[in-house]
């Protein structure tokens, strides 16, 4: 199998470099008009053909290493460091992206899957398809050059063969980490469409923004996995690092985050394009440096650049990195220099009250955070560079600059949909204001009777307090002037239909799915925003607990009713059972180990949760006080943390929203496959 595998990576990387090569002459030739032995149209057929090939012979190595961790071949080094015999099934499949080779041959495959879906939906544009799949098949040139010759997954061990494998690492022995990291990489991976698209399409200089339109759907369902990935990978942290926290500001966080930021400025600032023929080279080097941040951040966790829990061992394919982004930005400077003047916006901002100014300032203010991450992330390496010694930066710079950013943010998402296209009127600015700034005046009172206010940050130092009320009574602010616009519109529907409210509002929706879509995904971010304020008012207690002893945290008593240890072939485990009360009601049993894996020597936590919607009551079993034998038992208090969560799943509902046809367009087509059978009995009549 190790042989199958090397030998279908290296028939990938030939197919794709004649995919390539066959594509530029293909399109060399159509654009000159020149004619060689074979056609350019024909030409180009067979690179797409090959593309598709490459497709199957990258996954006909990914099954090759799946296949050899399932069945224990620990011939092969990586299978070796990566899994062992007693590893559970779920586990073993993880194993494909755990470690260096493994990943970078995930995000080939990835990306392959991304270029067959493109090369099967040809006829949509068949020119400029074939531009992006040209471009697309460069980028999988250099991942599977790295997998064939810097970084073979499929390298054997010398001498004799070991009979177990190192094992997994331990923090991956979660079930979410068999989620987490391919949904990251379909994020990553993802924005290689649009930016080829783009790419292709300044090349071609092509006409209007058909390419926008073409990619639209692309870009959603990219930013929608990079979003998953990002919150699971949250989610993980929290569960399994044992800190009591989601977001730690590290490095290869922030890798994940940059992209997002810049591919959450460009689905906005496309919707000016769209509408109003604005901020065209805007948008191109939008999703330019969204797709060079998503190679970026796969270099940070490759290069030894920078230290995280996350990051894979030091190794010299970081130079490879390098040179690609180099050459990447060269291309996309050269194309951008050749054909500016084919950007030349259609219009000028005509007002700083409407809807484009607010877009604006969005697409500002989330550059604003994309440059504070990149520059705490990289400040480190600079530093050591600059003075000779490394300045770490840590989590309360990103809490100075990052917070009251993502406050102002917010607050503009509650006020672009109040704003007309063009210019807007103070009266319909005091019209769609009224009750925004009401809900806000009111949450704020309320904030303020409950000892939660804005001049903490003056009085006590206690930003947290301060950035929860603001966060809290904007939100509201937002979340009325979401529910104003849905009422609106449906109010109008229900009058001339007859239909109850909630039907009128579905049928909104439909109407303009990918309006009212947005609107859900902005009420997905407010909750997010509401559930991290609740971290101002987190608590935490650490004790030994003997058996029958007990402590108290808010309004619960958490009582330890034993403590033992236990052992399977896999690892052994030390665990405390808890029994938590809310008053003298038993309200459940919490049970937080420490685990130690037998075949990677290594310790692990995992975190015992009891979750609600106002609070989590997270447990973490800190081992044995060796004087006493006694467990050591750190408990949390954190309010509001499954909202995190509950948002995150409101934003995946909403961009599925997004993402439907409009009803009007969808019975349009419709109609017009019902009516096309006729229509050839005409012409055949004929």
């Amino acid at each position: 199998m190790p042989t199958f595998g090397s030998f279908a990576l290296l028939l990938s990387l030939a197919l794709c470099a004649y995919t390539l090569l066959a594509g530029i002459v293909a399109l060399r030739q159509l654009a000159t008009g020149a004619q060689g032995q074979i056609s350019p149209e024909r030409l180009a057929e067979t690179a797409r053909r090959s593309g598709i090939a490459s497709f199957v012979a990258t996954t006909a190595a990914a099954f090759a290493l799946v296949w050899a961790a399932f069945n224990n071949d620990f011939s092969v080094a990586y299978i070796l460091h990566h899994s062992n015999r007693a590893l559970p099934g779920a586990y073993k499949f993880a194993a494909l992206w755990s470690g260096q080779e493994g990943s970078l041959l995930l995000w080939a495959w990835l990306l392959s899957c991304y270029g067959f879906v493109l090369r099967l939906r040809h006829k949509v544009d068949v020119k400029l398809t074939a531009y992006a799949s040209t471009i697309l098949a460069g980028i999988q040139v250099f991942f599977l050059l790295l997998l064939n010759f810097a970084a073979p997954p499929f390298s054997l061990v010398g001498g004799a063969v070991p009979q177990d494998g190192f094992g997994l690492n331990p923090l991956l022995q979660y079930p979410e980490m068999v989620i987490h990291p391919p949904m990251l990489y379909l994020g990553y991976v993802g924005f290689a469409v649009p930016f080829a698209f783009a790419l292709g399409a300044l090349m071609m200089r092509y006409p209007g923004e058909k390419w926008i339109h073409i990619t639209r759907r692309w870009t959603m369902i990219t930013w929608l996995f990079l979003t998953c990935g990002i919150f699971l990978g949250a989610h993980w942290a929290y569960s399994v690092l044992g800190w009591g926290g989601y977001w730690g500001w590290d490095p290869v966080e922030n890798a994940s985050l940059m992209p997002w930021l810049t591919g959450t400025a460009f689905l906005h600032s496309v919707m000016m394009q769209e509408k109003r023929g604005m901020m065209k080279t805007w948008n191109v080097w939008l999703i330019f440096s969204t797709f060079m941040l998503a190679i970026f951040g796969t270099l940070l966790t490759r290069s030894g650049l920078v230290s995280s829990v996350h990051a894979f061992a030091q190794s010299s394919i970081g130079s490879w990195f390098w040179g690609f982004l180099i050459v990447v930005l060269s291309v996309c400077l050269f194309t951008f220099i050749m054909n500016r003047d084919h950007l030349k916006a259609e219009n000028k901002l005509e007002s700083l009250v409407s809807r484009e100014s607010s877009f604006l300032f969005n697409n500002l203010v989330l550059l604003a955070a994309c440059f504070t991450v990149l520059w705490g992330t990289l400040f480190p390496v600079l530093s050591e560079y600059v003075q000779g010694n490394k300045v770490t930066v840590s989590g309360p710079f990103y809490n100075r600059v990052a917070v009251p950013i993502g406050i102002f943010l917010l607050f503009l998402t509650g006020i672009g949909p109040l704003l007309a296209w063009r210019s807007a009127s103070f009266k319909s600015i005091r019209k769609n204001f009224i009750l925004p700034c009401i809900a806000w005046f009111v949450t704020a009172v309320v904030l303020i009777s409950c000892g939660v206010h804005p001049w903490d940050i003056f009085t006590t130092n206690e930003q947290g307090s301060f950035y929860a009320f603001w966060a809290i009574s904007i939100g509201a602010m937002v979340v009325t002037a979401i529910s104003a616009e849905f009422l609106r519109g449906a109010g109008v529907i229900a009058r001339h239909t007859g239909q109850n409210i909630f039907a009128a509002i579905v049928q909104l929706t439909r109407r303009n799915t990918r309006r009212y879509g947005g609107y859900i995904v902005h009420f997905g971010v407010v909750v997010i925003f509401i559930g991290i304020s609740g971290q101002a008012f987190n608590r935490q207690v650490t004790q030994e607990l003997d058996f029958k002893q007990s402590v108290s945290i808010g309004p619960y008593r958490v009582e330890c009713a034993s403590y033992s240890q236990d052992s399977n072939p896999n690892y052994d485990t030390e665990y405390a059972l808890l029994d938590v009360y809310r008053g003298d009601k038993k309200v459940t049993q919490l049970a937080p180990e420490q685990r130690f894996y037998t075949a990677s020597q290594q310790p692990q936590t995992m975190v015992a949760n009891h979750s609600t919607l106002a609070w989590d009551l997270y447990v973490i079993y800190a081992g044995k006080n060796p004087d006493t034998g006694r467990p050591i038992i750190k408990i949390f208090l954190n309010p509001l943390v499954a909202w995190i969560w509950i948002g995150v799943g409101i934003i995946v509902f909403g961009t599925g929203v997004a993402l439907f046809p409009n009803m009007t367009a969808a019975f349009a087509a419709s109609r017009s496959r019902a009516a096309a059978p006729s229509t050839a009995i005409v012409q055949g009549g004929d």
